[in-house]
Protein backbone atom coordinates (compact mmCIF):
# COMPACT_ATOMS: atom_id res chain seq x y z
CA UNK A 1 0.00 0.00 0.00
CA UNK A 2 1.25 3.48 -0.81
CA UNK A 3 0.38 6.55 1.19
CA UNK A 4 0.09 9.58 -1.08
CA UNK A 5 1.50 12.13 1.32
CA UNK A 6 3.02 13.77 -1.76
CA UNK A 7 1.99 13.24 -5.41
CA UNK A 8 4.05 10.59 -7.18
CA UNK A 9 4.93 12.85 -10.10
CA UNK A 10 6.13 15.69 -7.94
CA UNK A 11 9.60 17.04 -8.67
CA UNK A 12 12.38 17.02 -6.09
CA UNK A 13 12.30 20.82 -6.01
CA UNK A 14 8.62 20.81 -5.12
CA UNK A 15 9.20 18.17 -2.44
CA UNK A 16 11.90 20.36 -0.97
CA UNK A 17 9.80 23.48 -0.94
CA UNK A 18 6.58 21.84 0.24
CA UNK A 19 8.35 20.23 3.18
CA UNK A 20 9.39 23.51 4.72
CA UNK A 21 6.81 26.02 3.51
CA UNK A 22 4.20 27.13 5.98
CA UNK A 23 5.98 25.60 8.97
CA UNK A 24 8.35 28.34 9.96
CA UNK A 25 11.29 26.94 7.93
CA UNK A 26 12.89 28.42 4.83
CA UNK A 27 15.50 27.25 2.40
CA UNK A 28 17.98 29.45 4.26
CA UNK A 29 17.46 27.26 7.32
CA UNK A 30 18.53 24.23 5.34
CA UNK A 31 21.64 25.39 3.48
CA UNK A 32 22.60 24.89 -0.13
CA UNK A 33 23.86 21.30 0.07
CA UNK A 34 21.04 18.74 0.18
CA UNK A 35 23.43 16.10 1.53
CA UNK A 36 24.42 18.15 4.60
CA UNK A 37 22.83 17.65 8.00
CA UNK A 38 19.78 19.75 8.71
CA UNK A 39 20.12 21.71 11.94
CA UNK A 40 16.55 22.01 13.07
CA UNK A 41 16.35 23.70 16.47
CA UNK A 42 13.79 23.27 19.20
CA UNK A 43 13.22 26.14 21.64
CA UNK A 44 16.54 27.66 20.59
CA UNK A 45 18.76 24.67 21.44
CA UNK A 46 19.68 21.33 20.05
CA UNK A 47 17.91 18.42 21.65
CA UNK A 48 21.02 16.42 22.54
CA UNK A 49 24.81 16.36 22.40
CA UNK A 50 24.78 12.63 21.65
CA UNK A 51 23.75 11.30 18.26
CA UNK A 52 20.40 9.57 18.46
CA UNK A 53 19.35 6.72 16.20
CA UNK A 54 16.00 6.98 14.41
CA UNK A 55 14.48 4.32 12.14
CA UNK A 56 11.68 5.17 9.70
CA UNK A 57 9.75 2.28 8.15
CA UNK A 58 7.30 3.11 5.35
CA UNK A 59 6.55 1.73 1.88
CA UNK A 60 6.36 5.24 0.39
CA UNK A 61 9.73 6.62 -0.77
CA UNK A 62 8.46 10.20 -0.62
CA UNK A 63 7.38 9.77 3.00
CA UNK A 64 10.81 8.38 3.88
CA UNK A 65 12.57 11.27 2.15
CA UNK A 66 10.35 13.88 3.79
CA UNK A 67 10.77 12.45 7.27
CA UNK A 68 14.52 11.91 6.84
CA UNK A 69 15.14 15.50 5.74
CA UNK A 70 13.02 16.82 8.59
CA UNK A 71 14.60 14.72 11.32
CA UNK A 72 18.23 14.25 10.29
CA UNK A 73 20.80 16.59 11.84
CA UNK A 74 24.11 16.43 13.71
CA UNK A 75 22.37 15.02 16.76
CA UNK A 76 20.20 12.49 14.95
CA UNK A 77 21.11 9.76 12.51
CA UNK A 78 18.17 8.57 10.43
CA UNK A 79 17.85 5.14 8.80
CA UNK A 80 15.01 4.42 6.37
CA UNK A 81 13.43 1.12 5.31
CA UNK A 82 10.89 0.48 2.57
CA UNK A 83 10.29 -3.12 3.62
CA UNK A 84 9.42 -3.95 7.25
CA UNK A 85 10.94 -7.40 6.78
CA UNK A 86 14.33 -5.67 7.02
CA UNK A 87 13.64 -4.45 10.58
CA UNK A 88 15.23 -7.47 12.28
CA UNK A 89 18.43 -7.08 10.26
CA UNK A 90 18.54 -3.34 10.97
CA UNK A 91 18.32 -3.92 14.72
CA UNK A 92 21.03 -6.58 14.49
CA UNK A 93 23.38 -3.93 13.11
CA UNK A 94 22.62 -1.17 15.62
CA UNK A 95 20.12 -0.11 18.31
CA UNK A 96 17.47 2.52 17.62
CA UNK A 97 16.08 5.04 20.08
CA UNK A 98 12.90 5.80 18.13
CA UNK A 99 11.07 4.03 15.31
CA UNK A 100 8.51 5.82 13.11
CA UNK A 101 6.44 2.88 11.86
CA UNK A 102 3.73 2.81 9.19
CA UNK A 103 0.68 0.73 10.08
CA UNK A 104 -0.21 -0.67 6.65
CA UNK A 105 2.14 -2.05 4.00
CA UNK A 106 -0.15 -4.06 1.71
CA UNK A 107 -2.21 -2.26 -0.90
CA UNK A 108 -5.89 -2.06 0.03
CA UNK A 109 -5.44 -3.04 3.70
CA UNK A 110 -6.23 -0.38 6.30
CA UNK A 111 -6.73 -2.42 9.47
CA UNK A 112 -3.33 -1.66 10.94
CA UNK A 113 -2.69 -5.33 11.73
CA UNK A 114 0.64 -5.28 9.88
CA UNK A 115 1.76 -2.32 11.97
CA UNK A 116 0.72 -4.05 15.19
CA UNK A 117 2.70 -7.15 14.17
CA UNK A 118 5.88 -5.16 13.63
CA UNK A 119 5.23 -3.12 16.77
CA UNK A 120 5.40 -6.30 18.84
CA UNK A 121 8.40 -7.53 16.87
CA UNK A 122 10.33 -4.33 17.62
CA UNK A 123 9.39 -4.53 21.29
CA UNK A 124 10.82 -8.06 21.36
CA UNK A 125 14.04 -6.90 19.70
CA UNK A 126 14.45 -3.76 21.82
CA UNK A 127 11.99 -3.25 24.71
CA UNK A 128 13.07 0.32 25.42
CA UNK A 129 12.84 1.62 21.85
CA UNK A 130 10.04 4.19 21.55
CA UNK A 131 7.65 3.52 18.64
CA UNK A 132 5.53 6.13 16.89
CA UNK A 133 2.78 4.62 14.71
CA UNK A 134 1.82 6.46 11.51
CA UNK A 135 -1.10 5.99 9.09
CA UNK A 136 -3.11 7.92 6.56
CA UNK A 137 -6.28 6.63 8.20
CA UNK A 138 -6.84 8.55 11.42
CA UNK A 139 -9.40 6.44 13.15
CA UNK A 140 -9.44 7.08 16.90
CA UNK A 141 -9.82 3.39 17.67
CA UNK A 142 -6.55 2.62 15.84
CA UNK A 143 -4.70 5.27 17.81
CA UNK A 144 -6.06 3.99 21.11
CA UNK A 145 -5.23 0.39 20.24
CA UNK A 146 -1.69 1.37 19.19
CA UNK A 147 -1.06 3.01 22.54
CA UNK A 148 -2.54 0.02 24.37
CA UNK A 149 -0.20 -2.34 22.53
CA UNK A 150 2.92 -0.38 23.43
CA UNK A 151 3.31 2.52 21.02
CA UNK A 152 4.52 5.79 22.50
CA UNK A 153 2.49 8.03 20.20
CA UNK A 154 0.38 8.10 17.02
CA UNK A 155 0.61 10.38 13.95
CA UNK A 156 -1.82 10.79 11.06
CA UNK A 157 -0.37 11.36 7.58
CA UNK A 158 0.09 13.82 6.03
CA UNK A 159 1.56 15.10 9.29
CA UNK A 160 2.32 18.62 10.37
CA UNK A 161 6.09 19.05 10.27
CA UNK A 162 6.37 20.71 13.66
CA UNK A 163 4.15 18.02 15.17
CA UNK A 164 6.41 15.29 13.76
CA UNK A 165 9.58 16.93 15.08
CA UNK A 166 8.02 17.59 18.49
CA UNK A 167 6.74 14.01 18.80
CA UNK A 168 10.08 12.50 17.83
CA UNK A 169 11.97 14.79 20.21
CA UNK A 170 9.69 13.83 23.06
CA UNK A 171 10.15 10.13 22.35
CA UNK A 172 13.92 10.58 22.08
CA UNK A 173 14.00 12.18 25.51
CA UNK A 174 11.89 9.34 26.89
CA UNK A 175 14.20 6.77 25.31
CA UNK A 176 17.32 8.46 26.66
CA UNK A 177 15.75 8.79 30.11
CA UNK A 178 14.95 5.08 30.20
CA UNK A 179 18.49 4.26 29.06
CA UNK A 180 19.91 6.42 31.86
CA UNK A 181 17.63 4.76 34.39
CA UNK A 182 18.64 1.32 33.17
CA UNK A 183 22.30 2.30 33.39
CA UNK A 184 21.89 3.66 36.90
CA UNK A 185 19.97 0.59 38.02
CA UNK A 186 22.59 -1.72 36.55
CA UNK A 187 25.34 0.31 38.21
CA UNK A 188 23.47 0.15 41.51
CA UNK A 189 23.03 -3.61 41.19
CA UNK A 190 26.73 -4.04 40.45
CA UNK A 191 27.73 -1.87 43.40
CA UNK A 192 25.33 -3.70 45.69
CA UNK A 193 26.68 -7.07 44.59
CA UNK A 194 30.22 -5.85 45.20
CA UNK A 195 29.26 -4.45 48.59
CA UNK A 196 27.47 -7.64 49.56
CA UNK A 197 30.39 -9.83 48.49
CA UNK A 198 33.02 -7.76 50.28
CA UNK A 199 31.24 -6.40 53.32
CA UNK A 200 27.71 -7.73 53.24
CA UNK A 201 28.05 -10.87 55.30
CA UNK A 202 26.95 -11.26 58.88
CA UNK A 203 29.46 -13.75 60.24
CA UNK A 204 29.09 -15.90 63.32
CA UNK A 205 27.93 -19.14 64.82
CA UNK A 206 27.31 -18.13 68.42
CA UNK A 207 23.86 -18.62 69.97
CA UNK A 208 23.48 -14.84 70.24
CA UNK A 209 24.00 -14.20 66.52
CA UNK A 210 22.02 -17.28 65.53
CA UNK A 211 18.98 -15.74 67.23
CA UNK A 212 19.43 -12.73 64.98
CA UNK A 213 19.69 -14.95 61.89
CA UNK A 214 16.50 -16.74 62.89
CA UNK A 215 14.59 -13.50 63.33
CA UNK A 216 15.82 -12.16 59.98
CA UNK A 217 14.60 -15.32 58.24
CA UNK A 218 11.15 -14.96 59.82
CA UNK A 219 10.73 -11.24 59.15
CA UNK A 220 12.48 -10.58 55.84
CA UNK A 221 9.75 -11.82 53.49
CA UNK A 222 7.11 -9.64 55.16
CA UNK A 223 6.62 -5.89 54.83
CA UNK A 224 6.72 -5.41 58.60
CA UNK A 225 8.56 -2.35 59.90
CA UNK A 226 11.74 -3.37 61.73
CA UNK A 227 13.68 -1.52 64.43
CA UNK A 228 17.29 -2.65 64.87
CA UNK A 229 18.90 -1.89 68.22
CA UNK A 230 22.58 -2.27 68.97
CA UNK A 231 25.80 -0.52 69.90
CA UNK A 232 27.86 1.26 67.28
CA UNK A 233 29.79 -1.18 65.14
CA UNK A 234 27.59 -4.22 65.73
CA UNK A 235 26.39 -4.39 62.11
CA UNK A 236 22.97 -2.76 62.08
CA UNK A 237 23.26 -1.78 58.42
CA UNK A 238 24.27 -5.34 57.52
CA UNK A 239 21.05 -6.58 59.10
CA UNK A 240 19.07 -3.99 57.14
CA UNK A 241 20.74 -5.18 53.92
CA UNK A 242 20.03 -8.82 54.79
CA UNK A 243 16.36 -8.00 55.39
CA UNK A 244 16.13 -6.18 52.05
CA UNK A 245 18.05 -8.87 50.17
CA UNK A 246 15.67 -11.58 51.38
CA UNK A 247 12.53 -9.51 50.86
CA UNK A 248 10.16 -9.38 47.91
CA UNK A 249 11.44 -5.86 47.24
CA UNK A 250 15.02 -6.90 46.52
CA UNK A 251 14.70 -5.87 42.88
CA UNK A 252 14.17 -2.26 43.98
CA UNK A 253 16.60 0.02 45.80
CA UNK A 254 17.61 0.07 49.45
CA UNK A 255 17.99 3.75 50.33
CA UNK A 256 19.93 4.58 53.51
CA UNK A 257 19.61 7.87 55.38
CA UNK A 258 21.68 8.96 58.38
CA UNK A 259 19.00 10.73 60.37
CA UNK A 260 21.53 12.15 62.81
CA UNK A 261 23.06 14.25 60.04
CA UNK A 262 19.79 15.94 59.01
CA UNK A 263 19.22 19.42 60.40
CA UNK A 264 15.74 20.85 60.79
CA UNK A 265 16.30 23.15 57.80
CA UNK A 266 17.30 20.25 55.52
CA UNK A 267 14.94 17.53 56.73
CA UNK A 268 11.92 18.20 54.50
CA UNK A 269 14.01 18.84 51.39
CA UNK A 270 16.07 15.66 51.86
CA UNK A 271 13.23 13.38 52.88
CA UNK A 272 10.27 14.82 50.95
CA UNK A 273 12.04 16.53 48.03
CA UNK A 274 11.59 20.03 46.63
CA UNK A 275 10.49 21.92 43.55
CA UNK A 276 12.76 24.20 41.58
CA UNK A 277 12.80 27.68 43.14
CA UNK A 278 11.32 26.54 46.46
CA UNK A 279 14.32 28.09 48.23
CA UNK A 280 17.57 29.80 47.30
CA UNK A 281 19.61 26.72 46.36
CA UNK A 282 16.75 24.78 44.76
CA UNK A 283 17.99 25.04 41.17
CA UNK A 284 16.02 22.03 39.93
CA UNK A 285 13.26 19.66 40.95
CA UNK A 286 14.53 16.95 43.28
CA UNK A 287 12.87 13.82 44.61
CA UNK A 288 13.17 13.11 48.32
CA UNK A 289 14.34 9.85 49.85
CA UNK A 290 10.78 8.52 50.21
CA UNK A 291 10.17 8.92 46.47
CA UNK A 292 13.57 7.50 45.51
CA UNK A 293 12.94 4.44 47.69
CA UNK A 294 9.47 3.89 46.24
CA UNK A 295 8.90 0.18 45.68
CA UNK A 296 11.97 -0.67 47.74
CA UNK A 297 13.27 -0.30 51.28
CA UNK A 298 14.00 2.88 53.23
CA UNK A 299 16.61 2.46 55.97
CA UNK A 300 16.63 5.26 58.56
CA UNK A 301 19.86 4.89 60.51
CA UNK A 302 20.37 6.56 63.91
CA UNK A 303 16.70 7.47 64.09
CA UNK A 304 17.11 8.05 67.82
CA UNK A 305 19.00 11.26 66.99
CA UNK A 306 16.00 12.84 65.28
CA UNK A 307 14.64 15.94 67.02
CA UNK A 308 11.05 15.82 68.29
CA UNK A 309 9.64 18.35 65.76
CA UNK A 310 11.08 16.27 62.92
CA UNK A 311 9.71 13.08 64.46
CA UNK A 312 6.22 14.56 64.07
CA UNK A 313 6.80 15.24 60.36
CA UNK A 314 8.19 11.76 59.82
CA UNK A 315 5.22 10.20 61.61
CA UNK A 316 2.73 12.08 59.43
CA UNK A 317 4.42 10.85 56.26
CA UNK A 318 4.45 7.26 57.50
CA UNK A 319 0.78 7.42 58.52
CA UNK A 320 -0.49 8.94 55.27
CA UNK A 321 2.04 7.20 52.98
CA UNK A 322 2.33 10.54 51.21
CA UNK A 323 4.91 13.31 50.96
CA UNK A 324 4.67 16.83 49.63
CA UNK A 325 7.77 18.31 48.08
CA UNK A 326 8.85 21.69 49.43
CA UNK A 327 7.23 24.27 47.16
CA UNK A 328 4.72 21.82 45.67
CA UNK A 329 0.94 22.05 45.95
CA UNK A 330 0.13 18.35 45.71
CA UNK A 331 1.19 15.20 47.51
CA UNK A 332 2.93 12.13 46.12
CA UNK A 333 2.14 8.60 47.26
CA UNK A 334 4.96 6.23 48.14
CA UNK A 335 5.25 2.52 48.82
CA UNK A 336 8.23 1.50 50.95
CA UNK A 337 9.31 -1.09 53.48
CA UNK A 338 10.68 0.76 56.54
CA UNK A 339 13.72 -0.34 58.54
CA UNK A 340 15.14 1.85 61.31
CA UNK A 341 18.17 1.55 63.53
CA UNK A 342 19.59 3.25 66.60
CA UNK A 343 22.36 2.73 69.13
CA UNK A 344 20.13 4.00 71.92
CA UNK A 345 18.93 1.64 74.60
CA UNK A 346 15.25 0.74 74.70
CA UNK A 347 14.73 2.68 77.93
CA UNK A 348 15.76 5.92 76.27
CA UNK A 349 13.36 5.34 73.38
CA UNK A 350 10.55 4.76 75.89
CA UNK A 351 11.12 8.26 77.31
CA UNK A 352 8.36 10.37 75.68
CA UNK A 353 10.27 13.59 76.36
CA UNK A 354 12.94 12.23 74.05
CA UNK A 355 11.15 10.03 71.49
CA UNK A 356 7.49 10.02 70.43
CA UNK A 357 5.75 6.85 71.54
CA UNK A 358 3.37 6.87 68.55
CA UNK A 359 6.37 6.99 66.21
CA UNK A 360 8.03 4.17 68.12
CA UNK A 361 4.92 2.02 67.63
CA UNK A 362 4.92 2.86 63.93
CA UNK A 363 8.55 1.84 63.30
CA UNK A 364 8.73 -1.08 65.71
CA UNK A 365 6.49 -3.87 64.47
CA UNK A 366 9.47 -6.20 64.94
CA UNK A 367 12.53 -5.45 67.05
CA UNK A 368 15.94 -6.98 66.41
CA UNK A 369 18.59 -6.48 69.11
CA UNK A 370 22.16 -7.05 67.98
CA UNK A 371 24.61 -8.45 70.54
CA UNK A 372 27.90 -6.65 71.12
CA UNK A 373 31.09 -8.44 70.12
CA UNK A 374 32.01 -8.99 73.77
CA UNK A 375 28.73 -10.90 74.12
CA UNK A 376 29.80 -13.33 71.39
CA UNK A 377 33.57 -13.84 71.72
CA UNK A 378 33.29 -17.31 70.16
CA UNK A 379 32.66 -15.57 66.80
CA UNK A 380 35.97 -13.67 66.89
CA UNK A 381 38.03 -16.50 65.26
CA UNK A 382 35.61 -16.64 62.30
CA UNK A 383 35.54 -12.87 61.96
CA UNK A 384 39.31 -12.57 62.20
CA UNK A 385 39.84 -15.21 59.52
CA UNK A 386 37.31 -13.54 57.22
CA UNK A 387 38.82 -10.05 57.50
CA UNK A 388 42.43 -11.23 57.26
CA UNK A 389 41.68 -13.08 54.02
CA UNK A 390 39.59 -10.23 52.64
CA UNK A 391 42.24 -7.56 53.23
CA UNK A 392 45.04 -9.82 52.06
CA UNK A 393 43.19 -10.07 48.72
CA UNK A 394 42.50 -6.35 48.66
CA UNK A 395 46.13 -5.38 49.22
CA UNK A 396 47.55 -8.28 47.20
CA UNK A 397 49.48 -9.74 50.12
CA UNK A 398 49.81 -13.27 51.50
CA UNK A 399 47.25 -13.87 54.25
CA UNK A 400 49.15 -13.78 57.56
CA UNK A 401 48.45 -16.44 60.19
CA UNK A 402 47.02 -15.65 63.61
CA UNK A 403 48.04 -18.29 66.13
CA UNK A 404 45.49 -19.81 68.52
CA UNK A 405 47.09 -18.13 71.55
CA UNK A 406 46.77 -14.73 69.87
CA UNK A 407 43.17 -15.44 68.90
CA UNK A 408 42.45 -16.13 72.56
CA UNK A 409 43.94 -12.75 73.49
CA UNK A 410 41.64 -11.08 70.99
CA UNK A 411 38.70 -12.85 72.62
CA UNK A 412 39.73 -11.43 75.98
CA UNK A 413 39.74 -7.85 74.70
CA UNK A 414 36.46 -5.97 75.24
CA UNK A 415 36.22 -4.43 71.73
CA UNK A 416 34.28 -1.26 72.63
CA UNK A 417 33.92 -0.52 68.89
CA UNK A 418 32.55 -4.02 68.28
CA UNK A 419 32.94 -5.71 64.88
CA UNK A 420 33.80 -2.43 63.16
CA UNK A 421 36.78 -1.94 65.48
CA UNK A 422 37.94 -5.51 64.89
CA UNK A 423 37.60 -5.07 61.13
CA UNK A 424 39.58 -1.84 60.98
CA UNK A 425 42.23 -3.18 63.37
CA UNK A 426 42.74 -6.25 61.20
CA UNK A 427 42.93 -4.16 58.04
CA UNK A 428 45.73 -2.07 59.53
CA UNK A 429 47.48 -5.19 60.85
CA UNK A 430 47.40 -6.86 57.42
CA UNK A 431 48.81 -3.72 55.77
CA UNK A 432 51.79 -3.40 58.16
CA UNK A 433 52.37 -7.13 58.72
CA UNK A 434 55.95 -8.34 58.23
CA UNK A 435 56.35 -12.03 57.54
CA UNK A 436 53.60 -14.59 57.61
CA UNK A 437 52.30 -14.16 61.16
CA UNK A 438 50.13 -11.75 63.11
CA UNK A 439 50.25 -11.28 66.85
CA UNK A 440 47.41 -10.04 69.02
CA UNK A 441 49.56 -7.01 69.84
CA UNK A 442 49.67 -6.13 66.13
CA UNK A 443 45.89 -6.06 66.05
CA UNK A 444 45.20 -4.28 69.34
CA UNK A 445 47.95 -1.70 68.85
CA UNK A 446 50.46 -3.32 71.23
CA UNK A 447 48.13 -3.18 74.20
CA UNK A 448 47.18 -6.24 76.18
CA UNK A 449 43.52 -6.59 76.99
CA UNK A 450 44.25 -5.70 80.62
CA UNK A 451 46.04 -2.50 79.62
CA UNK A 452 43.29 -1.61 77.18
CA UNK A 453 40.54 -2.04 79.73
CA UNK A 454 42.54 -0.02 82.26
CA UNK A 455 42.99 2.78 79.77
CA UNK A 456 39.26 2.68 78.92
CA UNK A 457 38.41 2.99 82.60
CA UNK A 458 40.75 5.98 82.96
CA UNK A 459 39.22 7.69 79.93
CA UNK A 460 35.71 6.98 81.19
CA UNK A 461 36.58 8.47 84.57
CA UNK A 462 37.93 11.63 82.96
CA UNK A 463 34.86 11.89 80.72
CA UNK A 464 32.50 11.53 83.68
CA UNK A 465 34.32 14.27 85.60
CA UNK A 466 34.25 16.60 82.58
CA UNK A 467 30.49 16.18 82.17
CA UNK A 468 29.88 16.75 85.89
CA UNK A 469 31.91 19.95 85.88
CA UNK A 470 30.19 21.26 82.74
CA UNK A 471 26.74 20.60 84.22
CA UNK A 472 27.70 22.47 87.38
CA UNK A 473 29.28 25.33 85.44
CA UNK A 474 26.24 25.84 83.19
CA UNK A 475 23.76 25.21 86.02
CA UNK A 476 22.11 22.28 84.30
CA UNK A 477 21.60 23.93 80.89
CA UNK A 478 22.23 20.83 78.79
CA UNK A 479 22.26 22.70 75.48
CA UNK A 480 25.22 24.76 76.66
CA UNK A 481 26.82 21.69 78.23
CA UNK A 482 26.63 19.75 74.97
CA UNK A 483 28.05 22.70 73.01
CA UNK A 484 30.90 23.24 75.45
CA UNK A 485 31.87 19.56 75.35
CA UNK A 486 31.52 19.29 71.60
CA UNK A 487 28.82 16.63 71.90
CA UNK A 488 25.41 16.23 70.34
CA UNK A 489 22.51 16.32 72.76
CA UNK A 490 21.77 12.67 72.04
CA UNK A 491 25.33 11.67 72.86
CA UNK A 492 25.28 13.81 76.00
CA UNK A 493 22.07 12.18 77.26
CA UNK A 494 23.48 8.73 76.60
CA UNK A 495 26.69 9.48 78.48
CA UNK A 496 24.80 11.07 81.39
CA UNK A 497 22.71 7.94 81.66
CA UNK A 498 25.84 5.78 81.47
CA UNK A 499 27.44 7.62 84.39
CA UNK A 500 24.24 7.97 86.42
CA UNK A 501 24.04 11.74 85.94
CA UNK A 502 20.55 11.93 84.42
CA UNK A 503 18.62 11.87 87.69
Amino acid sequence: MRINTLPQAISFDLIWRSMFSGNGFTEADIGNDVGKDIGIKESGKMTSNTQSQILIVDDDKDVLLTAELLLKNKQRRVTTLLNPCDITEAFAEQPFDVVLLDMNFTRGITTGEEGFYWLHKIKELSPHTQIIMATAYGEINLAVEAIKQGASDFLVKPWDNEKLISTVNTCLELSHSKQRIDHLQETQRTLNEKLESDFGQIIGESPAINEVFSLIDKVAATDASVLILGENGTGKELVARALHRQSQRNGSPLISVDMGSLTESLFESEMFGHRKGAFTDAREDRAGRFEVANGGTLFLDEIGNLALPLQAKLLKALETRQVTRVGADRSTNFDIRLICATNLERERLNDETYFRRDLLYRINTVEIVLPSLRQRPSDIPLLAKHYIEMYARKYNKPAPVLEAADVKKLQQYSWPGNVRELQHSLERAVIVADGGKLRAEDVVVNRTSHQSEKMELNIARLEEQAIKRAIQHYEGNLTKVAKALGLGRTTLYRKMEKYGLSD
